[in-house]
């Protein structure tokens, strides 16, 4: 009796010794959970409803006002996705943007030299920059006599090698005539029909003949490029009218009653000149495509002498700003006026860069261009239809898109699209337009953007509800944490990051936000580091 007491007191002794540790010594349970400071991609996307439409005609238009430099396409071109279209003059943007980059640069060094203070080592080096900048402005100067005087000279020289191509043009022309009248009087002096259409495209070369001697009197008698021009234009018609003709005399020589009558030397006389003609033809349009290429050369190498001119002429103004500058004290007012400088710059430039973007038209989608409204050396206004775009694809996605969401999208982004008549596949889409005009739908405003369907099934009808997400922006390869780790204090983002065994507050710098609760961190963080999220 005694023994099974002693057993009893054990077993109650080390229930107690359990539950005590359970109680007083297990560690207890973090309030929070721990991620790893990754890399991965981020996605911010825009979610909205739509429907299907049928492929309608896009109007295109430049952002901004100004004269139009080159038209790329014609009527009925098939296009591609980001294929340039049109541009606007922007010689004159380019200046401007390199001059504003050159004050951007000096109003931040002279701001930090103001900041830093002057030594006897600085004040040298400001004189020296004085004494380069206007010897760098000098050589600009030469360097721009020097470009203008190649430029007429690469030109001078273009026009010439025309002179001599519009000679030799013209002399495989007079032969062409001449075979062409010797084979007309030799077999087709009849009435028939084939001899009535020989001797009608023997005069026809004959014509051409005598306008290209004409065009080419004027342009030797007086050899000036409007001339040469002229007459290159006037020689490319003759010269294809002459090829037409001589293809029309060669078939007849085919034709059954005259298949065996014409010499074989003939024939081959014939083809040999519808060859040297062809040869001609392509020699001229060499010709004036030698000279549009040269003036563009020369009116872009012009162009950027010039602008270097300019930005020397800024770069000595600044220098001697600056030696002032580092000669004198800095005041409070001093840097505050530098710092607003510094700020303008900034902004010029961004808002020069934006514009010489917004120069450009590109095509939004694949498709043919069915108008062109406007001619190079036009002046267009922002709301004028420049060209018109039907889209390759007969349906396209309209969806209206929240006033807080439109300024995620731009047109190119990609869009993953789901209708409702074929569930479960997602096809592919791009934005191609957004409508810059509001919409008030239930007193909220929202913009409509038109997508195109890259992939488009079987048996789609327009008026399909289409359920589309815009991938507005993406980063790849970035670090990531999920946004329920960041706490925003006093305008701050702070996380808890684990330091050894404990938890330490950090700042961080974050970038894109994804729409799936990622964030990308910009700064503060480094990959494998822990953070924690409160449970």
């Amino acid at each position: 009796m005694k023994r099974k007491k002693i057993i009893i007191l054990a077993i109650v002794l080390i229930i107690v010794i359990v539950g005590s540790y359970l109680l007083f010594f297990k560690e207890k349970e973090a309030d929070y959970s721990l991620v790893e400071v990754a890399r991965g991609n981020v996605v911010q996307e825009v979610s909205e409803t739509g429907f299907v439409k049928m492929g309608e005609e896009i109007n295109l238009t430049f952002k901004n006002a100004g004269k139009i430099d080159q038209i790329y396409v014609e009527i009925g071109n098939e296009v591609a996705t980001g294929d340039s279209l049109a541009r606007q003059d922007t010689a004159q943007l380019v200046i401007q943007s390199r001059e504003a980059q050159a004050n951007w640069e000096v109003a931040q060094a002279q701001l930090n030299q103001l900041l830093a203070g002057s030594t006897p080592e600085e004040i040298q080096i400001a004189e020296t920059a004085v004494l380069n900048a206007e010897v760098a402005l000098e050589d600009a100067k030469q360097n721009l006599t020097d470009i203008k005087a190649d430029a007429q000279e690469d030109l001078d020289s273009a026009y010439e090698d025309a002179l001599n191509t519009l000679n030799d043009s013209y002399l495989k022309a007079y032969n062409a005539s001449n075979d062409a009248r010797e084979l007309q009087r030799d077999y087709f002096n009849s009435s028939d029909q084939e001899s009535l259409s020989v001797q009608e495209n023997k005069d026809k070369i004959g014509n051409n003949l005598n306008e290209m001697e004409d065009s080419l009197d004027v342009a030797t008698a007086n050899p000036e490029n409007e001339n040469i021009d002229n007459a290159l234009s006037e020689f490319k018609t003759a010269l294809g009218n002459i090829y037409d003709a001589l293809t029309v005399i060669r078939n007849k020589t085919e034709t059954v009653s005259y298949r065996n009558v014409v010499s074989s030397t003939d024939k081959s006389e014939i083809d040999t000149h519808k060859s040297s003609i062809n040869t001609a033809l392509t020699n001229i349009v060499n010709g004036q495509q030698t000279i549009s290429t040269t003036k563009i050369t020369n009116e872009a190498n012009i162009n950027t002498a010039e602008a270097s001119v300019s930005t020397a002429e800024g770069n000595l103004k600044e220098a001697k700003d600056n030696l002032a500058l580092v000669l004198a004290d800095p005041r409070q007012e001093d840097i505050d006026l530098y710092e607003a400088k510094v700020r303008q710059a900034q902004a010029q430039v961004s808002l020069l860069q934006n514009q010489i973007l917004d120069a450009s038209i590109i095509s939004p989608t694949l498709g043919q261009i069915t108008k062109i409204e406007k001619r190079i050396g036009e002046i267009v206004q922002p709301a004028e239809v420049v060209i018109s775009l039907l889209p390759s694809k007969p349906f396209q996605v309209e969806a209206d898109i929240y006033e807080e969401d439109i300024v995620k999208i731009e047109v190119g982004d990609p869009v993953d699209i789901e209708l409702t008549s074929f569930p479960e596949e997602v096809f592919k889409g791009q934005v191609i337009l957004i409508d810059p005009a509001e919409k008030i739908i239930d007193g909220v405003v929202y913009y409509e953007i038109t997508i195109d369907l890259k992939e488009v099934p079987q048996n789609i009808k327009p008026g399909m509800t289409a359920d589309i997400v815009v991938k507005a922006e993406e980063k790849e390869n970035v670090l990531v944490i999920p946004e329920e780790a960041i706490k925003e204090e006093d305008g701050r983002l702070i996380v808890q990051a684990l330091k050894g065994d404990n938890l330490e507050e950090r700042e961080i710098e974050v970038g894109l936000k994804g729409s799936d609760d990622i964030v990308e961190v910009i700064s503060g963080l480094t990959e494998g580091e822990k953070v924690a999220i409160a449970k």
